[in-house]
């Protein structure tokens, strides 16, 4: 019986499969030879492969226009980058760099949208999708765009009393706004209904009373999103014919709605058995849009999407060393790892996420089943198979090198849920963060970021 590790993974998995393959006992990312990195970087390290973020828009933009083809489908197709994913610079630098428009979620975002127009990544043409429960201080950043000629930014309404801010602020003779619905939750939820959103039964009355005749505001945008994502589920499909349904009722009375935004929840890989078939998921989308409106008498809606980890969740990794072996119990092996799962993918420790966790090296080495710790003091700090899809297997430690291993996919939230920069559990750094790119000739390049984070740093931050 064959027990290298890279047996293993080639008789349970298709491999190599996109984003990973195995060269001379070495993994690659995205063709990155993620050893020598480690070797110039050292660990903890994490990485950003920018050119995934622009080929995971290149494909949905082409599913979505294919499938829109096909049928003939009347209305165009508007992909926006949900920021709170990832609000780094370089992050929406790539998006914006392949015709995006984004959506925002607080006043900070519309203040990074202005230095977005400022270094002319975005111009007042840019759809600005602004979601969330609105403060004063983001309806009166939203306002001032509107002001300023924004002419595509749309706040969606997550109330009704949230139109009394743009009545106070909103000087624009005209103002185009939005309403998020309040979608039903899956059973396994702890409640049944979104708490963002204005509810399906006072959505009508809303529009008739307070927006119909209104002077200045035109209701432009439906927002139908479930919390579980875009899913091949008959909850899915029945939650977006009665958001579709809604639609068409609406637009019936409401010439000036045009839009449908489906919001975001599309799922990144999060397993090298991962099997979603997304151009199937979006023809059908398309399909039972365009059935539903045909039957209702309605032109066709432009479909908007806020995509935010399936935009950049692909693109980032997570590099640890082992620092030792333990054998705790007959059936417990553990890996410590030279930096915390809870600092540094902390959507692990918080929702039970998986990723995709593999060697750098050793994969020509026999295999075990582990459990992965971090180097903090708490019990929450691991990673096995209660996480993980299936049981956590990793190459034996030969004692020549350190065994080396990542997370991968990890490029969506995990930053700034860890506070990256800020005070972490135990006082443990920030790690390193490098940026990976191809160059006009086709080369990898690499710039380091940020260096790891001092101990002084983090002291002054305490005020010592």
């Amino acid at each position: 019986m064959r027990r290298r590790y890279i047996d293993l993974i080639n008789q349970s998995f298709y491999f190599p499969q996109e984003g990973f393959e195995v060269k001379d006992g070495y993994l690659y990312f995205h063709d990155v030879p993620l050893h020598d990195i480690i070797q110039q970087y050292g660990t903890p390290l994490r990485l950003t492969y920018l050119p995934k973020i622009g080929a995971q828009i290149r494909k949905a933009k082409r599913w979505f226009e294919n499938a829109m083809d096909s049928i003939n489908y009347q209305g165009d197709y508007i992909y926006c980058y949900c920021t709170k994913s990832s609000h780094f610079s370089f992050v929406l630098n790539e998006a914006l760099d392949n015709d995006v428009h984004i959506e925002t979620s607080s006043a900070a975002d519309i203040d990074l949208a202005w230095r977005l127009y400022k270094n002319k990544k975005i111009d007042q043409q840019t759809y600005i999708i602004c979601n969330g429960f609105k403060t004063a201080e983001y309806a009166q950043k939203i306002s001032q765009l509107i002001n300023e000629e924004f002419t595509r930014t749309i706040p969606v309404l997550d109330n009704m009393q949230e139109l009394d801010f743009y009545e106070q602020y909103v000087q624009a003779p005209t103002c185009n706004v939005g309403i998020r619905i309040a979608a039903s939750e899956e059973p396994r939820f702890e409640f049944y209904t979104s708490r963002l959103g204005i509810r399906y039964s006072d959505i009508m009355p809303f529009y008739k009373e307070k927006l119909r005749e209104h002077p200045k505001f035109r209701l432009r945008m439906l927002h139908f999103f479930i919390s579980t994502g875009v899913k091949d589920s008959e909850f899915y499909w029945a939650e977006l014919n009665k958001a579709l349904t809604i639609y068409c009722e609406l637009r019936k009375i409401c010439p000036t709605l045009t839009c449908l935004n489906i919001g975001g929840g599309f799922p990144y890989r999060d397993s090298l058995e991962h099997a979603y078939e997304y151009e199937y998921m979006i023809s059908e989308i398309v399909q039972q849009v365009k059935a539903v409106c045909d039957s209702a008498g309605v032109p066709h809606p432009d479909i908007f999407t806020e995509f935010g980890s399936f935009t950049v969740a692909e693109s980032g990794a997570m590099i640890y060393s082992v620092l030792g072996e333990k054998q705790q119990n007959d059936n417990e092996v553990w890996y410590l790892i030279d930096s915390s799962l809870i600092t540094t993918v902390p959507d692990c420790w918080g929702i039970g996420q998986r990723f995709i966790v593999l060697p750098i090296n050793n994969w020509e080495r026999e295999y075990q089943r582990i459990n992965i710790g971090g180097i903090t003091c708490d019990s929450q700090d691991y990673y096995n198979s209660e996480v993980h899809r299936n049981e956590v297997y990793l190459p034996k430690i030969n004692g020549k090198e350190p065994l080396y291993i990542g997370f991968f996919h990890v490029g969506a939230y995990q930053e700034s849920l860890s506070g990256f920069g800020g005070l972490k559990h135990c006082l443990l750094p920030s790690p390193k963060f490098v940026l990976l790119d191809i160059d006009d000739e086709g080369k990898l390049t690499h710039q380091l970021f940020a260096p790891a984070q001092s101990h002084e740093q983090m002291l002054d931050l305490l005020g010592y």
